[in-house]
């Protein structure tokens, strides 16, 4: 014992004193009091109790009674200060924690590993983005605000200090237990992203701990395992590794962590753990640096400092060498009894002793353990999962994600018209979340082959292949290289396809490739989370920008805070309600309202989405195809849209010349087809079709004119059950009609009567004028038409007439069993029977859809004609056709669009605003934007399933009652998380 006391006053001065910093654990306004608490406290304590204090002992909420009854035991008899709580779950912890400090007649103090959250050690809880991550972001201000909510969390658990930041400066990349806790090679950034950190942290009341001093980041060892050896100057040591050290300390660094690590140049003594070094804890970390705050030793069972003692010896040489708590001893009883042995033989002081034990009575006091009340377990998981976390996860997620190459600007991927895009995936994770938010965006393939010689051959034809490399997120110290077969086949996929690589695990992964230079694109995602995932195909596509920066160096190619961003080409985002100043738990009443109407028989099966600023924040579905419950309905089925075909297919084409003057709102039938000179409609104008007041008759039931009189089957004159020349229109299965009878459709039309009465009535047969002009203008069909001017560029590839031409059966939901016409159940073809008789293609009904497309084509027009970097229409020519004319005359259309009700009744839940419009469908389908909330609403379901006489949708307001809760969601302010 007298050997350990004389070798720990072997000090040597190595550097200059630093700096003297104001204790970090006064509280300032409160000092009195404190002061008055810790000496009341302190004058009345045993030396076994002081002793005690200097003890943090392990626990796992997960271990079984026997184990957690024996931190019981050293409570009562080693009287030990605190606990440092590791696996588990967060009410068994809660449960222990409330236990403990019941047990305990001075408060515990708790701590934790919660580097990036408590999820670090605990089930059921937050995880935000490992610090290598945090890294990548350029605005600390988010660093800060992630330090402050995982401070919160510990606060609500009754956790008063966290071993967090890590500040250790990650030069070595072959580093086998920092890499992804460090946040970079990079001094100045890893300052900052610390001192952001700390700064939250601490704000939210929770003591920070810089660990691992003096810098654990350029080793190649584990002191979990073994003692590494730090083998730099302490020149350099003092430049960079304990360059962090000396911004948190000036900044009100709470606590530092002394690792257990052989550093030469700061201690003589070969092979002598930091952690027991007088001339490292006291002389360079308090004289130096002039650190007043807690000091912890690293867990002193940690292989790097119990080989180099028996137990109970090295908490004494720990305690000698300046530390004040003992982290994780082997032995406490043994431990806690050598200390009061070497109290009594005084080699340690009464000075000594109270120094420690005061600072940490201090720290309990300015953490409220002088007022402690017990963990609430009530919503305890609930309020450690908020919409608030996952609002700062997207968008800390968003700021990391790094381009770090773009030759030939290949990111973001803009003309989806001749693009083909395959998928392939390398790593041992899943990627099925950045797959499926790619084919949000357009049609992307996934490929996958037994051998590289499969992979060439099928990914050939492709002009585009992303590689997603996933290896696993459950943890940073998971395994992220390459495999030698994989970088083999990654090469040649290179060399021979233009390619975009993204990485979703730690930048070192980077290094495994020799060359990078057949790599058009290089996407760095860091993590290979779901919403990491989602987020960077959302940049691949445009919809979100590049903003990280490389925060280690990869080479001479990829240099620290290599940065290449990448600009928005405004298509749809995906994430959180409250990101756009929405609620989520209002939104959820969506969720009760649909299942209403499913079980109360209005449909059977829906999707809604809902968009607002440019972001998709609500995207569900609900029931079934049928009333069979057998297919339950998936986000890429696809609705027949009825008479959303109007807005989503024909209108758009009209604007479009408009937008070029081929056509004004003043041009006449006469003038856009001629046979109309001589009509009774020849003098109607463009505005008075597409604002139904030209008079034309709400509807002409084509169809009954070709059923047979008697039996009111579909006539043999008409229709044949085998395709030919002269019956090439298929109207349903095994059902063709004449192909001569669209003429007399046209001519029927033409010739009809004009109502008596002028002023508004809903009609469908100005759309049929206009797929007659349209396809007449252009001499393209209009379903090839609207595919080559719209639905290929927006990346609408689940929109289209006669989907049994794109999509299986199995895909598309069935609109009615057909009693009247086709005398069949309708599933894959156009529920109007106008339609129908047309081939399938109308320009009042037979669009196929789904409620992602929709809303793209409607985002298009909130953003006035501009849309995946492509300008479709001028915004003066979408405000000419969102014009309410004749509001005056208690007409709300506008021009082509719907509109609001001018009075009680109409398509809206009342509460939108005037600018809004959109349009329903007889099948049951809606959809509506508004210019003022930014929103888009859309509805999609088969209400006529199995008969269209269903009005019960129509009868309860479902969708009216849907939009109003949109509507009420918008009352999150905070939209700056």
């Amino acid at each position: 014992m007298k050997k350990l006391l004389a070798t720990s006053l072997l000090a040597l001065v190595l550097f200059p004193v630093f700096s003297q910093q104001v204790n970090p654990l006064i509280v300032k306004d409160d000092f009195q009091n404190q002061q008055k608490w810790v000496d009341s406290i302190y004058g009345n304590m045993s030396l076994q109790e002081k002793i005690g204090q200097l003890f943090m002992v392990d626990v796992f909420s997960s271990d079984p009674t026997s184990k957690t009854d024996k931190v019981k035991d050293l409570i009562a008899n080693q009287y030990i200060g605190g606990v440092i709580f590791s696996k588990g779950g967060p009410m068994r912890q809660a449960k222990l924690n409330n236990e403990f400090q019941a047990s305990s007649r001075i408060p515990l103090m708790v701590a934790m590993d919660a580097e990036w959250g408590l999820a670090m050690r605990l089930d059921s809880t937050f995880a935000y983005p490992w610090n290598m991550t945090l890294g990548a972001i350029k605005d600390n201000n988010i660093v800060e605000k992630v330090g402050e909510r995982i401070g919160e969390h510990c606060k609500r658990l009754g956790v008063h200090i966290n071993f967090a930041p890590v500040t250790d400066i990650n030069t070595n990349p072959k580093n086998p237990i920092i890499g992804n806790r460090s946040f970079g090679e990079d001094k100045e950034n890893v300052t900052e992203k610390a001192l952001a950190f700390m700064k939250g942290m601490q704000r939210a009341g929770i003591l920070a701990n810089a660990k691992h001093f003096p810098g654990h980041g350029d080793t190649d060892t584990d002191s979990h395992k073994t003692l590494p050896t730090i083998n730099f100057s302490k020149e350099r040591i003092d430049s960079v590794e304990l360059y962090p050290y000396k911004r948190l300390i000036n900044n009100g660094l709470s606590s530092v962590m002394v690792a257990h690590l052989n550093v030469p140049s700061l201690e003589e003594r070969s092979d002598y753990p930091s952690s027991i070094s007088r001339t490292i804890v006291t002389d360079m970390l308090k004289g130096q640096l002039g650190f007043n705050g807690l000091i912890f030793t690293d867990a002193l069972n940690m292989k790097g400092a119990s080989n180099f003692s028996s137990p109970g010896e090295i908490d004494l040489a720990a305690f000698l060498a300046g530390n004040d708590v003992l982290l994780i001893s082997e032995d406490i009883p043994k431990a806690h009894q050598l200390l009061v042995n070497a109290y009594r033989e005084k080699v340690i002081t009464e000075e000594r002793l109270e120094h420690s034990v005061k600072k940490i009575l201090y720290a309990k006091y300015k953490v409220g353990l002088h007022n402690y009340s017990p963990v609430d377990t009530n919503y305890l998981v609930e309020e450690l999962n908020t919409v608030q976390d996952a609002v700062l996860y997207e968008e800390s997620m968003e700021k990391a994600l790094t381009v770090l190459k773009n030759d030939q600007d290949i990111l973001p991927i803009k003309d989806l018209q001749n693009s083909s895009i395959a998928y392939v995936n390398f790593g041992d994770d899943d990627g099925s979340a950045f797959l499926e938010q790619l084919q949000q965006y357009a049609q992307v393939d996934w490929v996958k082959a037994e051998d590289l010689d499969g992979y060439i051959n099928k990914l050939a034809t492709y002009t585009h292949v992303i590689i997603g490399f996933h290896k696993s997120n459950a943890s940073p110290w998971k395994d992220y290289e390459f495999t030698e077969n994989e970088l083999v086949w990654i090469y040649e996929i290179a060399r021979t396809n233009k390619v975009i690589l993204d990485v979703f695990a730690r930048p070192y992964a980077l290094l495994g490739l020799r060359s990078r230079a057949n790599f058009e694109g290089i996407v760095l995602s860091y993590q290979n989370s779901e919403v990491s995932q989602q987020l960077s195909a959302q940049l691949i596509f445009g919809a979100r920008k590049a903003n990280g920066q490389l925060p280690v160096s990869l080479g001479p190619d990829l240099p620290l805070h290599t940065s290449i961003e990448t600009n928005s080409m405004n298509r749809l985002q995906y994430g959180t309600p409250e990101s756009v100043g929405m609620n989520s738990f209002t939104l959820r009443k969506i969720d009760s309202l649909a299942r209403t109407g499913i079980y109360g028989g209005m449909t059977p099966g829906m999707q809604i989405l809902v968009a607002r600023k440019g972001k998709v924040v609500y995207q569900k579905n609900f029931g079934y195809h049928t009333q069979e419950n057998k297919n339950a309905v998936k986000s890429d089925d696809v609705y027949d849209v009825a008479s959303l075909t109007k807005i989503l297919a024909t209108l758009p084409l009209v604007m479009e010349l408009v937008d070029r003057d081929v056509l004004s709102m003043d041009t006449k039938l006469s003038e856009m087809l001629p046979e109309y000179k001589n009509s009774n409609k020849g003098d109607i104008t463009l505005k008075e079709i597409l604002t139904h007041t030209g008079r034309l008759q709400a509807w002409i039931p084509f169809y009954i004119g070709t059923l047979d009189s008697v039996t009111k089957q579909p006539a043999e004159k008409y229709y044949s059950k085998f395709i030919s020349e002269t019956f090439d229109l298929q109207v349903a299965e095994d059902l063709y009609m004449r192909t001569d009878y669209k003429d007399s459709i046209y001519d029927i039309i033409r010739k009809s009567e004009l109502r008596d009465r002028p002023g508004y009535k809903y009609s469908d047969l100005p759309y049929y004028i206009l797929k007659k002009y349209l396809e007449e203008f252009y001499g393209t069909p209009l379903d090839k038409l609207v595919q080559r001017n719209l639905y290929e560029n927006l990346g609408a590839n689940y929109t289209t007439y006669n989907p049994l031409q794109k999509f299986s059966k199995i895909d598309i939901v069935p609109t009615e069993d057909d009693y009247s016409f086709r005398m069949q159940k309708v599933h894959g073809y156009v529920h109007d029977q106008g339609a129908a008789m047309l081939g399938g293609v109308g320009g009042h009904a037979g669009l196929f859809s789904n409620a992602n497309d929709v809303a793209k084509i409607m985002q298009m027009y909130l953003w006035k004609g501009f849309y995946g970097g492509k300008r479709y229409f001028k915004p003066q020519t979408l405000d000419a056709f969102n014009t309410c004319y004749y509001c005056e005359s208690d007409i709300r259309r506008g021009a082509g669009f719907d509109k609001p009700q001018l009075g009680d009744v109409g398509p809206t839940c009342g509460c939108v605003s005037m600018t809004s419009f959109g349009h329903s469908g007889f099948t049951g389908t809606l959809t509506w934007a508004d210019p003022d909330e930014e929103i888009v609403y859309v509805f999609l379901s088969n209400r006529t399933y199995p008969s269209a006489d269903n009005r019960k949708l129509i009868g309860s307001n479902l969708r009216s009652n849907i939009q109003s809760v949109i509507y009420e969601a918008i009352d999150f302010k905070n939209t700056d998380l």
